[in-house]
């Protein structure tokens, strides 16, 4: 039987994954509901630590940021979604600390990075933003270095490191508002947010005692990773459609798929829609490329969607074959899910609902391959965590 600090373990790691899933799918919100300058300083809003409720903090707040009038529906969306991003990172960083309890140095290690992290915060908010930053990066390094060092099997670690991930997704998160929505910016803190939610998810996973008995599948493991390697990569693309506002570029309704704008083979820029850098301060709200630009993406896109249907659905059936129904099975029905919200953007015009549905989809679709991979490693039993708890 694992011991208590497992069966801890356990319960906070599942918490902190679906409270991850949630927080995906409410940053997608915000971001599809174009919320993601409405608070235009950060962490506060306005230079509150909520946001702006009555008619003197709104005049105030419009006086102080002339150039983004205060819009109470989109502001309380930011806000929340910074709260409830810090309200993760809390739970995360208890997480790692009790993976690590019982090395004192790894204890200190992350005690420490928690620190330099809210010092960073506090003088990125005075303006002494080198200080910030150095104070950042070690509060992210830290953290990864304990995961290295830390002498525990894999969930133990991986708890460690989320840690140094949620604080590089916090960065992105600030950054996101002062590069003013940069696109390659804002797909990076969709893919942290999604490694953030990967890893909390495989951590439940192992401490849940999913595995395999021996290594009866241990053949199926390459082709799991290739599938996870294949999603990550449609997930950037997808952040890179949605931060280039290009989802619709096709149109929508007849005509918008399979064709786009009514062709096979539209104009389409692709040199101009995959430059990932454009410099410091223009802001990318609602877009800055034209048509020929985000075409291109958008068909990139559907390709990419393509080479992982066909390559997910055959491992759903190779999965199936070799053991795993279940999970060939749930991979299966995940991926139609997935390819029949993308069909419904593009059919009915990017609905808020449906969007974000469909990146709840893209963060169903990396549990499912996450779990079938854990059924594909032995599974690690709790006299063997014990023997390591009693080592110093």
């Amino acid at each position: 039987m694992p011991d208590r600090s497992t069966r801890i373990l356990r319960g906070l790691s599942l918490f902190a994954a679906v409270f991850a899933f949630g927080l995906v799918m409410f940053g997608a919100f915000v971001r599809l509901s174009n919320a993601g300058l409405s608070c235009p300083d950060w962490p506060t809003c306005y230079g509150q630590a909520t946001w702006p409720q009555h008619a003197q903090a709104v005049a105030q707040a419009d006086a102080a940021f002339p150039g983004r009038p205060y819009e109470a529906h989109k502001a309380w969306r930011e806000q929340v979604h910074r709260m409830l991003a810090g309200t993760l990172g809390v739970a995360v960083l208890a997480l790692a600390l009790l993976a690590a309890w019982r090395r004192r140095w790894a204890r200190l290690a992350l005690v420490a990075a928690a620190v330099f992290a809210a010092a960073g915060v506090s003088m990125y908010m005075r303006g002494e933003h080198v200080f910030s930053s150095a104070l950042a990066a070690l509060a992210i390094a830290l953290p990864l270095a304990t995961a290295a060092l830390l002498d525990r099997p894999g969930a133990w670690r991986i708890s460690v490191l989320a840690l140094g991930v949620i604080i590089f997704q916090a960065m992105l998160g600030m950054w996101t508002v002062t590069l003013l929505l940069k696109p390659i910016v804002v797909m990076g803190h969709l893919l942290g947010g999604m490694t953030t939610f990967g890893l909390l998810a495989w951590a439940a996973l192992r401490f849940a005692g999913v595995g395999a008995e021996d290594n009866r599948f241990a053949g199926l493991r390459a082709a799991v990773v290739l599938g996870l390697v294949l999603l990550a990569g449609q997930i950037a693309l997808g952040g890179w459609t949605s931060a280039n506002y290009a989802a619709l570029a096709c149109g929508y309704g007849p005509g918008s798929f399979p064709e786009c704008l009514g062709q096979w083979a539209p104009p389409a820029d692709y040199h101009q829609g995959f430059v990932l850098w454009r410099g410091i301060g223009v802001n990318f709200e609602g877009g800055i490329l034209d048509q020929p630009a985000r075409t291109a993406i958008q068909l990139v896109h559907r390709l990419g969607a393509l080479v992982v249907f066909c390559y997910l659905l055959a491992l759903a059936w190779r999965l199936a074959r070799r053991g795993l129904r279940l999970g060939g099975a749930a991979l299966a029905l995940a991926l139609l899910l997935q390819v029949s919200l993308g069909v419904s953007n593009v059919y009915l015009g990017l609905p808020l609902a449906v969007a974000t549905l469909h990146n709840g989809g893209a963060a169903l679709l990396l549990f499912v391959l996450l779990a079938n991979l854990a059924r594909t490693q032995p599974r690690r039993d709790g006299a063997m965590f014990r023997g390591l708890d009693a080592r110093r």
